[in-house]
Order: structure tokens, then C-alpha cells, then sequence
């Protein structure tokens, strides 16, 4: 962010093609635009199955547990995002194996959760110095990110996806009814802890764009507005990453003339959008023709 003190006089040109070479001549930019579109395909992709297996509250304690990890990184003196990945994939696989059936998960994320964020308050505590990296990740630090975080958010990223590839069918069998699932020989226990990695992993580069606690504009609303537009799983999934990578790119654009968060303004776009579809019943039929 050395740019920062030529930026001063930028101002919006309502011409795109210049005020994007103008915003991609600063490094950390081109970096938050390559990660914020890296996040946000994941983030709309295992956010569908979040929202079609009603594990919004799942994705919103696992960002929890992440900083709880983050603040005890900072303790031990190494980077916080190690922190963040070790703990979000332990909380994972603890509430998968506490909460053996997604309908009756709530009361056991809510345990987990009370704990993590004791543990943190603890962690916090213990430090003497000022945990900023530890605290940064409330509210993301997109802006902030260098280049080897854009790489390690490429490789957790595509490793995610490849992931939800291979096990798509059974994930979304399960995820449409568990106990049909069950009764044709799916094993509904570990799908469940599979999907609660892949929640922690996807989670854990999320929250570097839009941070802990506006977790859900990327992870849950976009995918809430597509369940909304399509009637196919498929276009739903589409859809999600869709509306996803443009909040971010929006995001991202605006935050470059206006001096506030990125997180806020991609979290307006997604909830704006939310509304806008919610109060217009008809707006699937208007302007989608009943997606088959």
C-alpha cells in the first residue's frame, strides 16, 4: 500500500476501461482482485449446499473458531492464518462428529462455539503486544494481501473445488434429504464431516476478504438469493458464484474512489440484492422464464 499517498487525488472518470488501468497499476489491488475472485467462487459454490443444508449457523461459528485460532497464532509468535486453517478444519471435524445429522447440529455448533470464543478470549488476553493481525480478520484485510496469500488462496482454492467435484452427488443427496441418503447406503455421518472441512477450508480464505463477522455476504447470501432464482441445483450453484464474484468486483471498484471497507460494501450489494428479490415474488418469472 506504499501507492496510498498518490491516491489522494483519484477520482472516478465514469470512463471503465481507464479507471480499471488506473486501479490495476497498484499492486495490491491487482492482488485483492485475484483473491477477492478466488474466495468468491468458492464462497458461492459451498455456499449453496450451506444454505440447501440449512447450515448457515455452521459457516458463522466456524469464522468464530477461525479467529479464536488466529489469536492463539499471534500468542505463539507465527502467522495468523495458520492459526485460522488449524482451527476452523478442528472445529470442523469436532461438530461433524458431535452432530451426527445436520437437523440436530445446532445445539452441539453452539457448545463448540461457547468454548472457541472462551478459549480465544483467553488467548487475547495472554498477549501482551497488540494482536492487530489477530483483529484484522473481523473485518478482512483484502486490501492488505500479498502475493504469496493470493497463491495459497489459489491452491486452497482449487483444492476445495476439486473436492466438492468429486464428492458432489453424494453431498448434495445428502443435503436434499438425509434420510433418503441413509436408507440407500450413504454414509450420511462421514459426508457430514466431509462437508464441515470443506466449509472450515472455504471459510478460512474467506474471511480474509470480508472478515469474521460479515462472514455470511459471501458464504450464505448470495447462495439464498440463488436458491431463490433456480429451481435446479446446478443453476443455483451458477448463480451463487456468480452474484458472489460480482459483490466482490463491485466491491472492490467502489472501494477504490470511496475511502470506507471493502467488507461493507460488498456486504450492501449481496443484501441489497437479497432484498431487491425478496420483495418482487415474481422477479424468477420476469426476468428468469422459471429457470427448468
Amino acid at each position: 500500500m506504499n501507492a496510498t499517498t498518490n491516491m489522494d487525488n483519484l477520482m472516478f472518470s465514469f470512463n471503465i476501461i481507464s479507471d480499471l488501468k488506473t486501479m490495476f497499476q497498484y499492486d495490491f489491488m491487482l492482488h485483492a482482485f485475484q483473491a477477492g475472485t478466488i474466495v468468491a467462487i468458492v464462497a458461492g459454490l459451498i455456499g449453496y449446499f450451506i444454505v440447501l443444508r440449512r447450515s448457515s449457523f455452521a459457516a458463522h461459528a466456524l469464522s468464530h473458531v477461525g479467529f479464536t485460532g488466529a489469536a492463539g497464532a499471534v500468542l505463539m509468535g507465527i502467522n495468523p492464518i495458520f492459526g485460522l486453517f488449524l482451527f476452523t478444519m478442528s472445529g470442523g471435524v469436532f461438530i461433524g462428529i458431535l452432530g451426527r445429522k445436520a437437523e440436530s447440529r445446532d445445539v452441539q455448533i453452539g457448545t463448540v462455539l461457547a468454548f472457541m470464543l472462551g478459549l480465544g478470549v483467553l488467548f487475547i488476553s495472554l498477549y501482551k503486544g497488540y494482536a492487530t493481525e489477530a483483529y484484522s480478520l473481523l473485518f478482512g484485510e483484502i486490501l492488505g494481501i500479498s502475493s504469496s496469500n493470493v497463491l495459497i488462496t489459489l491452491i486452497a482454492g482449487i483444492l476445495i473445488a476439486i473436492a466438492l467435484g468429486v464428492f458432489y452427488r453424494p453431498i448434495l443427496f445428502v443435503s436434499l434429504d438425509e434420510d433418503v441418503a441413509e436408507a440407500k447406503g450413504l454414509s450420511v455421518f462421514w459426508i457430514g464431516i466431509l462437508f464441515m472441512l470443506l466449509i472450515a477450508a472455504a471459510t478460512s480464505i474467506a474471511v480474509q476478504v470480508v472478515g469474521v463477522l460479515l462472514i455470511f455476504s459471501l458464504m450464505v447470501t448470495p447462495a439464498a438469493i440463488a436458491e431463490r432464482l433456480a429451481s435446479k441445483p446446478s443453476h443455483g450453484i451458477i448463480i451463487s458464484v456468480l452474484i458472489a464474484v460480482l459483490a466482490t468486483w463491485l466491491g472492490l471498484f467502489i472501494s477504490f474512489y470511496l475511502p470506507y471497507p471493502v467488507s461493507f460494501f460488498i456486504t450492501a450489494i449481496v443484501f441489497i440484492i437479497y432484498i431487491f428479490v425478496r420483495l418482487i415474488p415474481n422477479f424468477r418469472n420476469i426476468f428468469f422464464h422459471k429457470l427448468p
